[in-house]
């Protein structure tokens, strides 16, 4: 059997058994969806934001990207967020990193990663920003480690700068951002920045005709 072949027959397999155990089940998934969070994750297969959050189906929006940025061209990210905040009205948008992250890693380096480059360009802004208190750690996996907190941090920050989230915040009063790191050696999700609804930005950031 081939890789994909055992796929599709786990599927198989796991639709039987959702049946079995609840006749309803799929008939209730096709109805509508109400998650309460918009999930902004890396796109390493590690961290599968459904099993490390123990939410269900319906329960949280999923937008994945490598090294989980929030880029203010990136209509893919954008339009996610648009319709997560002003259609499904989720209270909170989480941006969710995580240790030992490849991108991260990556735009540490001089190396050139072809068409990459340009992706993990913004992470090498978030080191220009922040490179006083990163180059001060001499442990290379600490270093690495506190830029993924630190990229994390930025991202959420990217997102409250958005007009969508602001338009939110002005209408709603919703949704709150939150920015967490999840440990892959030990399973742990750790908060390492969060921004309330309204929380106040730069007024460069503002708009003024929301």
């Amino acid at each position: 059997m081939q890789p994909y072949e055992k796929i599709l027959s786990y599927n198989k397999a796991w639709a039987a058994k959702q049946i079995s155990e609840d006749p309803d089940y799929f008939n209730r998934m096709a109805e509508i969806q109400e998650p309460e969070f918009l999930w902004i994750g890396c796109s390493d297969s590690r961290v599968p934001a459904n099993l490390i959050t123990g939410t269900k189906p319906g329960e949280i929006f999923v937008h994945r990207n490598v090294a989980n940025l929030v880029i203010h061209t990136d209509l893919n990210l954008l339009t996610v967020l648009e319709y997560a905040v002003q259609y499904l009205k989720v209270k909170h948008v989480i941006v969710c990193g995580h240790y030992g992250c490849g991108g991260v890693k990556a735009a540490m380096t001089q190396h050139n990663f072809g068409i990459i480059n340009k992706w993990i360009r913004s992470i090498k802004d978030v080191h220009r920003i922040h490179q006083e208190e990163v180059d001060k750690i001499n442990d290379e996996e600490s270093r690495l480690a506190r830029m993924v907190e630190l990229n994390v941090q930025e991202q959420v920050m990217n997102l409250a700068k958005t007009s969508i989230i602001q338009k939110a915040w002005k209408q709603r009063h919703y949704p709150h951002l939150h920015g967490w790191v999840y440990g892959i050696d030990n399973g742990l999700i750790q908060p390492i920045f969060e921004m309330a609804a309204g929380t106040p930005i730069g007024p460069l950031y503002k708009f003024d005709d929301l």
